[in-house]
């Protein structure tokens, strides 16, 4: 999955954070106002049928005992809502158990769903025969809580807003901030060891961007010094390889002695296994840095073909399987060529009779596989044989050849070309090198 991708998902993320975190801090705030100063909704709708409560508890409540259904009767008259007059048993069967002792203590009972309030006439049996058994149920009262909620709906959007926008905004740096440095970790990594940064002080992780950009600065200078001297070392043992191989030439003319001729011949071939690595360590110095690339259109069976026509001859097989259209790619055919050059010679050091090399399209990848039937290589092997100087039968001598760096090699070229260079268990029986560009 591309960096950019990821980045964007983790704000995603936050994001979906902050918007669950407003939502639930509105329920908390709900229940909270709830518990503590009783339910929201109640209170209003008990303000929006203030005018009818006012109307029962100032006037009608407040007449002189022979006069209360004389003005219960005139609020009737004059009013829209419905007053009626039932029994206490009805009520009680109407509204829910939680609501029952503020109607047994005298208090209006509001039921919202239905325009309504409940209310006690009397406690005592003071006002007329009976009232004690007497509830006020008043109707159709001018109760309209949706369009509360909305109000409170379009309060809490307001304040969602008043906090998504600086957290919006400061997100935004910080992810403008974050995709520079993993563009510039994309790029350092792939060899572009110059890549920088470079934030301005005010940027919001300036701190971090500051530090990597110095950590940049020291791999840097510790990569360059080692890859000069690597350079410098393989060159200056380059004069005496050639003295040596020149000073053996001389002494290999003049003796006649079939011994001493033997000797000889061992040592020069020790001065060429010592020239090889020489070679082989600046072909790793060079492929330091994606500088190291030469990039042409490369047609890809074209290219497989040179390389396996290349292959010095041996005792093993070697079956070149190369699908349809496998088309050209952007690439250093010398460096690749390399790469597969070295896969190969190293399948014929270990296969025992065939040797495969293939070539497929699998989606978007151009997919090469290098296949022989040779011992294999154990699993808990098969990343530290991509190191350089490692070997799996440890040995030095030229009958195996080599030095541990032709893998190290064809993986950095790999590398190089953006793809990456695999090993697993081949269907010949040995190992399958798979490189996936």
């Amino acid at each position: 999955m591309p960096k950019e991708t990821r980045v964007n998902r983790i704000f995603f993320r936050f994001f979906l954070l902050v918007m669950l975190s407003i939502t639930a801090a509105t329920f908390v705030v709900y229940f909270a106002m709830s518990r503590l100063f009783g339910d929201p909704l109640d209170d209003i709708a008990r303000r929006q049928a203030s005018a009818q409560i006012f109307l029962i508890e100032q006037y009608v409540d407040e007449a002189p005992l022979d006069e209360w259904l004389v003005r219960l009767n005139r609020v009737r008259e004059v009013s829209d809502t419905r007053f009626d007059l039932i029994s206490l048993r009805d009520a009680r069967a109407a509204l829910p158990p939680a609501s029952l002792r503020a109607l047994e203590r005298g208090d209006v009972v509001l039921d919202i769903d239905n325009k309504a309030f409940y209310r006690r006439v009397d406690l005592t049996g003071e006002r007329y025969i009976g009232s004690d058994e007497e509830v006020i149920h008043a109707r159709d009262l001018p109760i309209d809580v949706n369009l509360a909620l909305k109000m409170e709906a379009v309060r809490y959007v307001i304040v969602a807003l008043a906090l998504l926008v600086p957290v919006a905004l400061w997100s935004r740096s910080h992810w403008q901030g974050l995709q520079t440095l993993a563009r510039v970790a994309d790029e350092f990594g792939a060899g572009r060891l110059s890549a920088r940064a470079r934030m301005r002080r005010s940027a919001s992780i300036y701190p971090l961007a500051e530090r990597i950009d110095h950590m940049a600065d020291r791999i840097e200078e510790l990569l360059v010094s080692q890859k000069n001297l690597l350079h410098s070392v393989s060159h200056e043992l380059r004069t005496p390889i050639a003295r040596l191989e020149f000073a053996l030439e001389l002494l290999d003319a003049k003796t006649e002695d079939p011994a001493q001729r033997k000797r000889i011949a061992a040592m020069e071939g020790d001065v060429r296994e010592l020239n090889d690595l020489v070679n082989e360590l600046l072909s790793m110095a060079r492929l330091g840095s994606e500088q190291a690339l030469q990039r042409e259109t490369v047609d890809v069976a074209e290219l497989l073909e040179t390389v396996a026509a290349s292959l010095p001859p041996g005792a093993q097989a070697l079956a070149v399987e190369i699908g349809q259209d496998l088309g050209a790619i952007e690439a250093d055919p010398r460096l690749l060529g390399r790469a597969l050059s070295n896969l190969l010679r190293n399948a014929q050091k270990y296969a025992a009779a065939s040797i495969r090399l293939s070539a497929g399209r699998d989606a978007d990848k151009l997919v090469i596989r290098v296949e022989d039937d040779g011992p294999g290589i154990p699993e808990e092997e098969r990343e530290r044989i991509f190191e350089p100087f490692y070997r799996l039968d440890r040995s030095r001598d030229r009958t195996t050849g080599g030095f541990g760096l032709g893998l190290s090699i064809a993986r950095k070229a790999v590398l190089l070309h953006g793809g990456h260079l695999t090993v697993e268990a081949s269907p010949l029986g040995g190992a399958a090198f798979v490189i996936a560009l």
